[in-house]
């Protein structure tokens, strides 16, 4: 997830991760300037979602390297895993159609 505004002010990007079976998703990468832009381009070219949304990544910044996060935002953050995961398995053209307009599809995908 990133925080990328035009205006190049302020650059902010946190990266989960999430297997089935674990209590929540866990923070594994975190930084701003430079740290979050190396984040975000290392996402993109593995082919990872770059999510943008400022609310939520000013959030996530507060939880520490390695912890999961905390339950106030387990709702937010299902519901993004919930569009990967019909992203990745086989219902791109809906997940495609879901995206907000601020944010990218996968490297290679187009938006509808």
């Amino acid at each position: 997830m990133s925080d990328l505004p035009a205006s190049g002010t302020r650059e902010e990007a946190v990266a989960l991760t999430y297997t089935a079976g674990d209590a929540a998703p866990r923070v594994v990468a975190k930084g701003r300037g430079l740290i979050a832009r190396e984040i975000i381009e290392r996402a993109r070219e593995a082919g990872v979602f770059v999510h943008e949304s400022p609310e939520l990544v000013g959030l996530l910044m507060q939880v520490d390297l390695d912890e999961r996060i905390p339950p106030a935002l387990y709702v937010a953050v299902a519901e993004l895993l919930a569009w990967l995961y019909r992203l990745e398995n086989g219902d791109k053209a809906a997940a495609l159609n879901e995206i907000p307009a601020n944010n990218e599809p996968p490297e290679g995908q187009q938006r509808p």
